[in-house]
C-alpha cells in the first residue's frame, strides 16, 4: 500500500498546539520512516508508519518532557487514533523503554518495549531526522550520511544515544533495518 501524508492530520496537529518547528519535524520523521519501510522490502503497514511517525510527538503541544509520549497517547485517544498508532507515540521515548527504565524515569510502569518492525522504522527514523535536523552530518542533498555514519554519531555524541542500554537498543534498530535494506 502506498500512503501518503493527508493536510488533514497535519492540521490536526497544529489544531491540537503543536508548534510549527516541532510539526516540521514530525513530518521529516514521517517521510523519511515511509522511505525506510519501502527501502526494506518488507510487508509492513505504511499508513501505521506515515502517521504512527507523523503523531508521534504530539505530546509536545503539552511538554517537550520526557512524558509527552504519554501525553501524546493520551490525546490522540481522544482524537480519535488508533491503538497501534498511540502504541508508537507512548513508546517512541528513548526507543521503547523497559520496566525498570519506565521507573527510572518516573513514567507509568509498564513494558514500553518495541514488538513491531513498524514501530522500530518510526523509531529509527526520528533518530535520524534528529541527526540530520541538528546539522551533525554535513549531507549536501545526501541524508543517507546520517545512515553511514549512525553508529559513530550516537557513540560520539551522547544527546543521541543517552546511555549505554538505549545506545544498544538503537545500534540494534540500526543493524535489524540496514540487514533489510540489503536483501
Amino acid at each position: 500500500m502506498n500512503y501518503r501524508i493527508h493536510s488533514t492530520d497535519i492540521e490536526l496537529l497544529r489544531k491540537t498546539g503543536v508548534q510549527e518547528d516541532d510539526i516540521k519535524h514530525c513530518i521529516k520523521v514521517a517521510e523519511k520512516a515511509l522511505e525506510i519501510a519501502q527501502r526494506t522490502g518488507a510487508k509492513v503497514d505504511m499508513e501505521l508508519i506515515g502517521r504512527g511517525a507523523l503523531f508521534h510527538d504530539l505530546g509536545k503541544a503539552k511538554t517537550h518532557e520526557i512524558e509527552h509520549g504519554k501525553i501524546g497517547a493520551e490525546i490522540g485517544e481522544k482524537i480519535g487514533l488508533k491503538k497501534e498508532i498511540t502504541d508508537i507515540m507512548e513508546k517512541h521515548i528513548r526507543g521503547g523503554l523497559t520496566e525498570d527504565e519506565a521507573m527510572e524515569l518516573g513514567l507509568p510502569i509498564k513494558d514500553y518495549t518495541l514488538k513491531t518492525l513498524e514501530e522500530r522504522i518510526v523509531i529509527y527514523a526520528d533518530r535520524l531526522v534528529d541527526i540530520i535536523m541538528d546539522g551533525i552530518v554535513d549531507i549536501k542533498g545526501d541524508e543517507s550520511q546520517a545512515e553511514k555514519r549512525f553508529v559513530e554519531i550516537l557513540k560520539e555524541h551522547q544527546r543521541y544515544g543517552k546511555n549505554e542500554i538505549t545506545l544498544k537498543r538503537y545500534l540494534n534498530y540500526h543493524r535489524e533495518i540496514q540487514d533489510l535494506m540489503k536483501r
